[in-house]
């Protein structure tokens, strides 16, 4: 063998194996929220599936914490390759820009919006032995009580704090924000008689309502849910401008190119026809929504604007 033939042959094998590595990197699902929440929950349900139709692995990465501005922030400086994905529910990208002044991402030019994944309707709940037959009943109670009852969120400026100001708007029910660390703590207290109720997504509360620990008084949808039967709208209780969609969407960094963002879309929408996987979610009190890119898009400028327009008139500060 020729003295240069062995060094150009390690040469092209080891160039072999860089590209080979480079394929077989996972894809990383980050999540802004601990394991074993709704989001997380979702994820996970996503990662096999969307995986299998990739012909990669993909793997969840939870980085919680400041309302999803941790997670939000490493997606939007990763490479765009199409390897860091972010599964962010609407307040990082819909609701921070309205209540934080110097984020570390630009939500609206850093990230390619791939699809969104489910829809999540919020529900108003109360513990188990709350006297209230439905949202209307507990509005008159309220107004009749003597002091005025707490409801816990999760968070100022999280969903089940905004969906209470609009409530509160359209019943002008005394009623005296709690806010919490969490849901799980909201939960808990709401269970436990220490909170008298919660704007809760639909997946965060429903193994509590179908255990008998919660009940739900009403929903802040547009139309009424399969995974809760019987339970009427705020609208159709008279309640009205009480809707909050807490959806989940795929998100890449900016930049990603369109031939990327197109094959990672069709490959979120074969997962969730699979009629397992949608089954798992609508058990879990999901709406599975697949989106295009362009239709993602817009939904995110609407709730923009949606929640911005209520925190600016509410003034609500983090």
């Amino acid at each position: 063998m020729p003295r240069l033939a062995l060094p150009l042959l390690l040469a092209v094998a080891s160039a072999s194996l860089s590209g080979a590595s480079l394929a077989a990197e996972p894809v990383r699902l980050v999540v802004a929220f601990t394991p074993g929440g709704p989001v997380d929950t979702v994820a996970r349900s996503l990662s096999e599936p969307l995986g299998k139709v990739l012909g990669r692995t993909v793997i969840v990465e939870n980085r919680p914490g400041a309302n999803g501005n941790i997670a939000a922030s490493y997606v939007a400086k990763a490479p765009a390759d199409g390897n860091t994905l972010f599964l962010t529910s609407v307040g990082a990208v819909a609701i921070s820009p309205a209540l934080y002044t110097n984020l570390p991402y630009d939500p609206a030019n850093d990230f390619a919006p791939v699809s969104r994944v489910v829809n999540n309707a919020t529900v108003f709940v109360v513990g188990a032995s709350n006297p209230a037959t439905d949202a209307t009943d507990f509005v008159a109670r309220a107004q009749a009580a003597g002091q005025p009852p707490a409801i816990g969120s999760s968070g100022v400026g999280s969903i089940p704090h905004l969906a209470l100001e609009m409530f509160r708007d359209s019943t002008q029910a005394p009623l005296m924000h709690v806010p919490y660390k969490g849901a799980s703590q909201v939960v808990a207290d709401v269970i436990g008689g220490h909170a008298a109720g919660f704007f809760g997504d639909l997946p965060g509360v429903i193994g509590q309502i179908q255990a008998g620990t919660l009940k739900p008084l009403g929903l802040a949808s547009a139309q009424q849910q399969a995974a809760l039967p019987g339970v009427r709208t705020l609208a159709e209780q008279g309640i009205a401008g009480v809707e909050s969609n807490n959806w989940y969407a795929l998100l890449a960094p900016a930049g990603t190119s369109a031939e990327t963002v197109a094959a990672l879309n069709k490959a979120v929408r074969e997962s969730l026809a699979d009629p397992a996987v949608k089954s798992r979610l609508e058990a879990f009190g999901a709406e599975v929504a697949p989106s295009s890119p362009e239709e993602l898009a817009a939904l995110i400028e609407a709730d923009r604007r949606k929640w911005t327009d209520l925190i600016t008139r509410k003034n609500i500060q983090p």
